[in-house]
C-alpha cells in the first residue's frame, strides 16, 4: 500500500506597484514563498522575464531540488553499501528551451563530487549514483532527462 506524504507552501505576490498588472513592464516579479516554521524564500522570475537577479527563480530552484533530492537519496544509499562519505558537492546544470510564451526543461546534469574515506570504497561510491538516482522523489516527478555524471575523491586525489 503506498503512502501518501502531504506538503504546504504559501507563495504571495509582492510586485504590485500601484496599478497592479495594468501592463507587462508594470509590474514586479517579486514574490515570497513562505513554509511554516522556515526562513521565507525572496523569489522573483529570471532576470531574462524582468525578474530580479537579487532573488530566487523557480528554475533555480526546481534545480536545487533536484541535486538536493539526489544528495539527500545518495547519502543514504553510501550508509546502505557501506561507504563512508567526508565530503559532498555538486555543481548542477540545467538547459530550458522557450518558444513563444512557453517553456520546458529538456535536460538537467548532476556533478557530484564525493569525498570517500578509503580508496577501497571508490567503486561502490560510484555505484551508488545509480541506486540514488533511482530512489529520488524530484527526479522521477520531472519530464526530462536527469543525468548524473559523479566524481569520486580519496584522500583529496581525484581518481
Amino acid at each position: 500500500m503506498a503512502l501518501t506524504h502531504d506538503y504546504a507552501v504559501s507563495v504571495e505576490w509582492t510586485g504590485n506597484r500601484g496599478t497592479g498588472t495594468s501592463g507587462y513592464r508594470d509590474y514586479s516579479r517579486d514574490h515570497v514563498v513562505r513554509i511554516d516554521g522556515l526562513p521565507d524564500i525572496l523569489g522573483s522570475a529570471d532576470p531574462t522575464f524582468r525578474g530580479d537577479a537579487s532573488r530566487h527563480n523557480p528554475e533555480q530552484l526546481l534545480l536545487a531540488s533536484l541535486a538536493q533530492c539526489h544528495m539527500l537519496s545518495y547519502l543514504h544509499q553510501a550508509v546502505t553499501v557501506g561507504v563512508v562519505v567526508l565530503d559532498y558537492h555538486d555543481a548542477a546544470t540545467a538547459t530550458m528551451e522557450t518558444q513563444g510564451t512557453g517553456g520546458r526543461f529538456t535536460r538537467a546534469v548532476l556533478h557530484p563530487v564525493v569525498t570517500v574515506a578509503d580508496e577501497s570504497m571508490i567503486e561502490a561510491a560510484t555505484t551508488a549514483h545509480h541506486q540514488a538516482h533511482l530512489d529520488c522523489f524530484i527526479a522521477n516527478s520531472v519530464n526530462f532527462p536527469v543525468e548524473t555524471e559523479p566524481t569520486v575523491i580519496v584522500g583529496g586525489l581525484r581518481l
